[in-house]
């Protein structure tokens, strides 16, 4: 990648060619490193093509990063210096260009959060309008992000592509850090019993492919450090299909690298709120790990998954807090034992809390915008 001011032959050069390129409307936002202070643009384009973004904090823009390796999923890595501030910024890719779009700089003040599970598939604007007025800063998921990457006209990361498509002005806007469940490495439809070839890609290669996510992408932490808060991704879905060709997700037992590595990254965590995210049933990974993985998970402020398709609370032993957040609230409830708020909607969770701030609010949110239920958690000693 090359960085540079936009000189006045390039802005010149690309005011030029833009009335006659085709337009780049397919754009969504990512993190690739573990903090806020650079995000990813991401595009696609149906001809492998160079890559370049201006962007800037006005709408002159000013800045330019640009790569020369051709390629169709462009993934160009920014600099953010400024805070409070809006963004503005065009991608270009040969003779294909977009229109100018904006995103919101990172805050000093309050920062809001929304944790969306098994965007599946929810592929209409009005489903995230309530996100939208909430006018987060990013959006984290709790996996299954698609339903498949087998369904025609879907395959693979066209899967992806059309999420996107969904809500292009939402993923334009605002990051997007997504986590994997069984849906989103789907090759081939499951079946009554374990069949011949494999039905999940392990490796998640279509979702490593489209999203440019830290360190290896299938499991991920991120950093906010002015709001005292990390987030840990982990690989834990349909654990109970280990070993047979239904399996999903990465190894997940107490000598797996996976578990080693969510070991150290919580024993190395000194952020006051830190928010564990999977896409698998907590008795699941307690009842196959004969608790080893919740012996860590209380080291954390809360334990969030897209495993069910309801909103459940629980407070597991030691007061955890444990969120099982979906857009969808029609399955079988499955309620936990020690659940103290549940309800058959579609939901999602808004995180909000102000720098500094000793606690953070939690609210399970109807796809409508209702507060159904709110929580404070502490910071942890």
């Amino acid at each position: 990648m090359h960085i540079r001011p936009l000189s006045l032959f390039v802005a010149a050069t690309l005011l030029v060619s833009n009335g006659f390129a085709g337009t780049i409307e397919r754009i969504w936002l990512t993190h690739a490193s573990n903090d806020p202070s650079k995000i990813v643009i991401n595009w696609e384009t149906e001809t492998p093509g160079n890559s370049e973004v201006e962007f800037g904090t006005t709408t002159a823009l000013g800045s330019l990063v640009s790569s020369d390796e051709k390629v169709t999923l462009h993934h160009v890595e920014i600099p953010l210096e400024a805070r409070d501030t809006p963004y503005y910024y065009r991608v270009r890719s040969g003779d294909n260009v977009s229109e100018v779009a904006s995103f919101k700089g990172y805050p000093t003040t309050e920062l809001r959060i929304a944790i969306v599970g098994d965007w599946g598939g929810f592929f209409k604007k009005e489903d995230v309008a309530a996100i939208v007025k909430d006018n987060v800063h990013l959006i984290v998921t709790a996996g299954d992000n698609v339903s498949n990457l087998y369904q025609s006209g879907k395959e693979e990361t066209k899967a992806y592509s059309a999420l996107i498509d969904s809500n292009n002005d939402l993923f334009r806007s605002t990051p997007l850090m997504p986590i994997l469940g069984n849906h989103d490495r789907q090759l081939t439809p499951r079946g009554p019993i374990p069949p011949a070839h494999q039905v999940y890609d392990i490796e998640a290669t279509a979702y490593r492919q489209f999203f440019a996510l830290p360190g290896d992408e299938w499991k991920w932490h991120f950093d906010l450090a002015d709001f005292d808060l990390r987030f840990i991704a982990l690989d834990l879905n349909h654990i109970s299909d280990f070993g047979n060709t239904w399996q999903t997700c990465h190894a997940f037992q107490p000598d797996s690298e996976q578990f080693k590595w969510y070991t150290e990254t919580m024993a190395h965590s000194t952020s006051g709120f830190v928010f564990t995210l999977m896409n698998e049933k907590h008795t699941q990974v307690k009842g196959h790990t004969k608790g080893a993985w919740h012996e860590h998970f209380r080291k954390g402020s809360a334990l969030v998954t897209g495993f069910g398709y309801f909103a459940d609370r629980a407070e597991l032993d030691g007061g955890l807090p444990y969120y099982n957040t979906c857009f969808k609230g029609n399955g079988a409830p499955y309620i936990d034992g020690q659940s103290k708020f549940h309800s058959m909607e579609g939901n999602y969770l808004l995180l909000s809390l102000n720098a500094g701030s000793p606690t953070m609010k939690v609210e399970f949110k109807n796809l409508q915008g209702k507060v159904l239920d709110t929580t404070e958690i502490s910071k942890r000693p």
